[in-house]
């Protein structure tokens, strides 16, 4: 899906839901969504600056926390950077596969697999709260290098 398109969704979403979508959270929304990989919460900071430059890191954290409770980008945990969500327009949980090379980062959603995760873990006696699956690897474009 493409950044526009995205943002209309996200902005339909928030029209139905009675939602704030501001302009910072809105434009931290378009920088993460226009990102070629995850991106940390300083680089959006910085880029930030350069328009609004009084901003600050509560505000990147506030907007970050908004756009993840609502579901329209994702943390790479292990990264701690930040990527849109290519299915901002239903709560889940995703599977990513993260490049070793480029850091290009790709969204996979199968809930069959969320399934059998929480399956896994309730028969160990634990219950998840949410999941993060990250596989890391190579992608067809830095495998041919």
């Amino acid at each position: 899906m493409s950044a526009r398109a995205t943002m209309r969704n996200v902005e339909a979403h928030c029209q139905d839901e009675g939602l704030r979508l501001t302009p910072i959270r809105r434009r931290v929304l378009e920088l993460i969504l226009t990102a070629d990989k995850p991106v940390k919460a300083y680089d959006l900071l910085d880029q930030l600056k350069l328009e609004r430059p009084k901003a600050a890191p509560p505000t990147i954290y506030r907007a970050l926390e908004f756009l993840l409770a609502h579901h329209f980008i994702h943390r790479i945990e292990t990264l701690n950077a930040f990527v849109s969500c290519v299915h901002p327009e239903h709560p889940h949980e995703g599977q990513f596969l993260i490049c070793n090379r480029c850091h290009q980062v790709v969204e996979l959603e199968d809930q069959k697999l969320n399934d059998r995760l929480s399956k896994a873990a309730q028969s160990e006696g634990f219950t998840p709260s949410h999941q993060v699956l990250e596989i890391y690897g190579c992608c067809d474009d830095c495998s041919d290098n």
